[in-house]
């Protein structure tokens, strides 16, 4: 006897099945979405107190009659720790806002320029690279893709901006971006860089949320960047990844079907 639970269902019961499991998940991913917006907007507020009444606080201990010079430094930096910790936390928050401003933005494929849309994004990074030895090589004849033309633009800040970071102390820093279409209809973007690279090793957790390869003290950022590059590809039905060795650079790599 059959244990498959769809086993004898004909068309339109599989149909009207799936669409039901559909509506079941669109409802769940609603839900979801929801609730990510919710805290990342909720939790701010009282992190702009503490951020705010920090300073305060820190003013009542200098003037504080009483306390000796040591108890006095050890409060302030006490109070310095949570500073930074609740900016720390207010950057997270801004990390899953964007997140969920990516899964719930309405996706609209379109005609894309890309050498255009890759030029617009390489002048956004002037002030970034401000003062450092930056060579760009950007492929010539990047084609017209058919993707969401805001969040390609938004993907491509995150990587090029990434790719500045991570070769800081490089002299010069190398950046390349390039792009191909293959047999099977699917776009691949590729960039690369001859910054601080990473451990192969550990290449599967790069694109979590919230995921660090290197201390904070070496490099800013909470580890939502590259988090936004996947979900960007895969609201585009593709996916992100990447290639890197320590102190030899990293190429990151973005592909999508186009229909």
């Amino acid at each position: 006897m059959s244990t498959d639970p769809y086993d004898g269902l004909d068309a339109p019961a599989l149909r009207a099945l799936l669409a039901q499991r559909d509506a079941q998940l669109a409802g769940q991913a609603a839900d979801m979405q929801e609730w990510m917006h919710a805290v990342s907007h909720d939790l701010r507020a009282p992190l702009r107190h503490i951020t705010s009444y920090g300073p305060l606080v820190q003013e009542v201990l200098q003037e504080a009659q009483g306390l000796d010079a040591e108890a006095r430094q050890e409060a302030l930096a006490f109070l310095a720790t949570m500073d930074q910790s609740a900016r720390r936390m207010g950057r997270m928050l801004e990390g899953l806002l964007v997140l969920s401003r990516i899964a719930r933005a309405p996706l609209r494929r379109e005609a894309v320029d890309l050498a255009a849309l890759v030029e617009q994004a390489r002048a956004a990074q002037a002030a970034a690279a401000q003062g450092r030895a930056v060579q760009w090589h950007i492929a010539p004849g990047l084609p017209t893709v058919r993707c969401d033309a805001t969040l390609l633009r938004q993907m491509l800040d995150e990587l090029l901006g990434n790719a500045l970071k991570f070769t800081r102390g490089c002299d010069p820093a190398c950046i390349a971006v390039g792009g191909e279409r293959g047999a099977d209809g699917r776009f691949t973007l590729t960039v690369q860089d001859n910054g601080a690279g990473f451990n192969p090793a550990q290449a599967t957790g790069l694109f979590g949320v919230f995921q660090r390869l290197h201390r904070e003290s070496e490099f800013d950022g909470v580890g939502a960047g590259l988090a936004a590059v996947r979900a960007i590809a895969r609201r585009h039905g593709g996916e992100a990844s990447a290639t890197a060795a320590v102190g030899e650079g990293c190429t990151v790599r973005v592909s999508w079907p186009e229909e």
